[in-house]
């Protein structure tokens, strides 16, 4: 790269900063189009910008031309940007004169000692300001490339109880090239679409007799899920830990007692009267797990205590945010505490740590790891407990060389924790294991143990899932793969497709040996032409087709074709079935 665009790189602000400019430019051509409309909010998010639109007519995918080309307009003939600070009796003033009751809100959101500024670009007719904080570019005339991309409805500050307005997201950046490499990037997102290859897959649905956030799993995810959850229970097996199970409802007390009724109570649904008590569904399956520890007096010499269960819990999740599998309202947990001493804290952290990359790397994950600390709001617990629960996990994650990037004030509401976050095949990253270390409920629900010297001291708990939600994580992984699953647990392992008809015993015949080895198989003996079966087999995505003709059934052999190639080899039965035998234990992510 030449020096002088190199300098040109580093003198640009931040492509975030431009992004914020660009949606104030998109909202100056709304207006210009629109006189009545109202603005709420237009920030920069991760990969392009928004803004909050209160206009009566619809917005159709021809308005986003019309407003792109006034956006081309505005810019040519008034680039520049100032800002100007004001009161805030002048601001209300200016505001309620311009008709924007919804800024006049967000006025009102600004702390007292803070400057109010408003930013401004255009001459004449086209002059139009608005209330930020900024920073914004200096002014339009300089290279950058943008695209309005959607519409989509959204509440005024993100509640239902508040009025519906049109959003507006687009994405810019200060190269023309960037912008058509995001766009195609975007192309395989919607490729992967975890929703679309559910449907041409049949994976899953959703509907309307269940309401919204609740995943009907079809036999197809089913056996996907199936065989995740039996790597999980074996790998956890060999780590020490028990299975346990608990219920789906419990007393309201029990709730309040955990702390989830007060500082979790929004996102729990609302009781119901058993035996004319309080009950709720459970959100989390810690206070389950609790009454079993308590259930009677307890050792140190049965700590530490790995008790882990696939548990489904229920979360109040706003409809405008359910999404797919990704955001629901009923999923299943891969949930494990553990009880264990101070002196075995450290060790049993770093354990959880060393569990999540073994089945990270086994999907081909890349993790990052946080270290997140006591949020400002809604905690329990005093600040010497939440410093000593911050310090254990500091210590493991350095005893086995664990980089923790900081995230302030992410914690849960009892604890610290460890988040991670996961690459997927399209380089975005998703939040999915955590560890957690609680001081807090031990203390409120009274736990103890006896140790050595006879007297009753207080375990510590570690909460943590490796997958997290078994609907969302699943979810990820439809994407990450884009729906072609590695053989150990695609919903159909094997294709077997005679020539003719002829050799549609030898197929049966194949498949029962393939399906007494508990792989998953599909003899596809039907009248039909070959041709169209190999092409339903592919777009099933399923790993092998084995092709069975007269030569290959008079010589015990199969013509293997691998998903995503044109070739066939040929194989002895028997060779066929010693690979996909080792694919499936080595959990494999290749097909060779």
């Amino acid at each position: 790269m030449a020096d002088e665009q190199v300098a040109e790189q580093v003198a640009r602000p931040p492509v975030s900063t431009l992004r914020h400019s660009v949606a104030h430019l998109m909202a100056s051509a709304v207006r210009k189009l629109f006189p009545e409309v109202r603005f709420g909010f237009g920030p920069s998010i991760e990969h392009g910008f928004y803004y909050d639109f209160d206009i009566e007519e619809p917005l159709t995918d021809k308005d986003l031309r019309r407003i792109e080309k006034e956006m081309r307009r505005i810019a040519k003939r008034s680039p520049r940007i100032e800002r100007e600070v004001l009161s805030r009796d002048e601001a209300r003033r200016r505001l309620e004169e311009w008709g924007q009751s919804y800024k006049v809100e967000a006025l009102d959101l600004i702390p007292e000692d803070e400057a109010i500024t408003f930013y401004f670009h255009g001459e004449g007719d086209d002059r139009w300001g608005d209330l930020c904080e900024g920073p914004h570019i200096e002014g339009f005339d300089q290279p950058f490339a943008f695209k309005l991309q959607s519409v989509a409805g959204a509440y005024w500050r993100g509640s239902e109880k508040n009025p519906m307005m049109q959003r507006i997201y687009g994405t810019a950046f200060w190269d023309e090239k960037e912008l058509e490499d995001h766009l195609a990037w975007l192309e395989e997102v919607k490729l992967r679409d975890h929703r679309r290859l559910g449907e041409d897959l049949d994976l899953f649905s959703t509907h309307a007799e269940a309401g919204a956030g609740f995943v009907f799993w079809h036999p197809n995810l089913g056996a996907v899920r199936r065989a995740i959850e039996d790597y999980w229970w074996e790998i956890h097996q060999r780590d020490g830990y028990q299975p346990v199970y608990t219920p789906h409802v419990a007393r309201e007390t029990l709730f309040a007692v955990s702390g989830h009724l007060e500082n979790y109570g929004e996102m729990m649904y609302a009781p119901m009267a058993l035996d004319e008590l309080p009950y709720r569904v459970k959100p989390m399956n810690c206070p389950g797990h609790v009454l079993i520890y308590k259930n009677r007096s307890r050792s140190y010499r049965e700590l530490p205590m790995r008790w882990a269960e696939l548990g489904t819990v229920y979360r109040y999740e706003r409809s405008g945010v359910v999404h797919g599998m990704m955001r629901v309202r009923g999923f299943t947990q891969d949930d494990a505490h553990i009880f264990c001493t101070a002196d075995q804290l450290a060790a049993e952290i770093a354990g959880v740590c060393r569990l999540v990359d073994a089945v990270m790397s086994t999907f081909g994950f890349e993790v990052t790891a946080y270290l997140a600390t006591r949020p400002e709001e809604k905690t329990i617990g005093d600040d010497a407990i939440w410093e000593r629960a911050t310090a254990a996990l500091q210590e493991a994650a350095d005893s086995i060389g664990l980089t923790l990037e900081p995230d302030p004030g992410g914690g849960a509401f009892y604890g610290p924790k460890i988040d991670y976050k996961i690459k997927d095949a399209l380089g975005r990253e998703w939040q999915n294991s955590t560890i957690q270390c609680d001081f807090n409920l031990p203390e409120r629900f009274d736990l103890t143990y006896a140790a050595p010297d006879g007297s009753l001291q207080r375990p510590i708990m570690v909460h943590r899932a490796i997958l997290g939600s078994m609907e969302r994580f699943v979810g990820v992984l439809i994407e990450h793969f884009g729906g072609k699953f590695p053989l150990w647990c695609a919903p159909t392992q094997v294709a077997l497709i005679p020539i003719r008809e002829e050799q549609a015993e030898t197929c049966a015949k194949l498949a029962e040996r393939l399906r007494d080895d508990l792989f998953r198989v599909e003899a596809m003996l039907d009248p039909g032409h070959m041709n169209k079966k190999i092409k339903l087999a592919q777009r099933a995505q399923i790993p092998f087709m084995l092709i069975v003709g007269e030569r290959e059934a008079a010589e015990g052999t199969v013509a293997v074709r691998r998903r995503g190639t044109r070739e066939q080899e040929v194989l002895p039965f028997e060779a066929f079935l010693d690979l996909v035998r080792r694919l499936r234990r080595e959990r494999s992510l290749e097909l060779r």
